[in-house]
């Protein structure tokens, strides 16, 4: 697959009129949830970054941002990614980001940020670990309860905030597939969040969170798969609300995530800087 992706600048309003079915096709959504051709063409005109990953003659994705100001300078945010489902697991959204921080790097930014649900493991993995980004950042309910971004019925939209330092060592490192893997052992690092002993998985519930760990790395688990408890929103909320509380509570004292580990069980690994 690799070797047949073309990753391009999208340019013509013809191929920004793809865009709404893609965000359709990946995520379900209502017309009313859709960015529209028209965004596209007036951002792009006036500095987004807006890529598209062909397979052959097919656009199987894109990844969308626009110019933001962080931490007093400019930057880019990262507002879509999307693949379709056909082309899921090829590794195209992780393409499609890296092209985004080349083309960043040349705009002559430092950062491209984005929101995500913090229980989302495998967007996690893709972010702290294969991206190299960090976040110290907890938004409850960013988006209000609006239904197409909840995980079920009344669960807030909590996102974290992704800060990519796209120039950093680490960064560059990962891009070249030179960065070493940390090594964590899972088993022995302290748990500020983990799941019940008891309980048949996937449906297991948090246990309680620990908020006076005091060890430079800490771990938080977070469900493996949160969309195998889809139509289970009272398990949900319990493990957002541990979740909330825990990553809150570390980001406030000076941790960051800056990596995750994804193996049998999943967790978030807080490093105190």
């Amino acid at each position: 697959m690799a070797d047949r992706v073309r990753i391009k600048l999208l340019k013509s309003f013809e191929d920004f009129e793809k865009l709404p079915g893609i965000q359709r096709l990946v995520w379900k959504h209502d017309d009313l949830d859709l960015t529209p051709p028209h965004q596209f063409a007036a951002s792009t005109r006036m500095g987004a970054i807006l890529l598209g990953a062909f397979v052959g003659r097919e656009l199987a994705g894109f990844v969308y941002s626009f110019p933001a100001v962080f931490k007093g300078e400019s930057s880019q945010h990262s507002h879509l990614l999307a693949v379709l489902p056909a082309f899921q697991g090829y590794g195209l959204g992780k393409a499609l980001k890296w092209a985004q921080r080349e083309e960043a790097v040349k705009g002559g930014y430092r950062f491209i940020t984005w929101t995500y649900d913090p229980l989302q493991a495998r967007n996690a993995n893709l972010n702290l670990q294969a991206l190299a980004a960090i976040s110290r950042t907890y938004f409850p309910n960013f988006y209000g309860l609006t239904p197409a971004l909840c995980l079920g019925p009344g669960i807030p939209t909590d996102r974290l905030l992704i800060e990519w330092p796209i120039r950093a060592r680490r960064v560059t490192a990962r891009s070249e597939g030179k960065a070493r893997k940390p090594g964590y052992d899972a088993t022995a690092l302290p748990k500020a969040l983990e799941r019940r002993p008891s309980g048949e998985a996937p449906f297991v519930r948090p246990g309680r969170s620990k908020l006076r760990l005091d060890e430079k790395v800490v771990l938080v688990e977070v469900p493996r798969d949160i969309k195998a408890l889809i139509g289970q929103p009272d398990l949900i909320a319990e493990w957002q609300s541990g979740l909330r509380r825990t990553m809150t509570a570390y980001f406030g004292r000076g941790y960051v995530a800056d990596d995750f580990l994804f193996g049998d069980r999943a967790f978030y690994v807080l490093t105190r800087r």
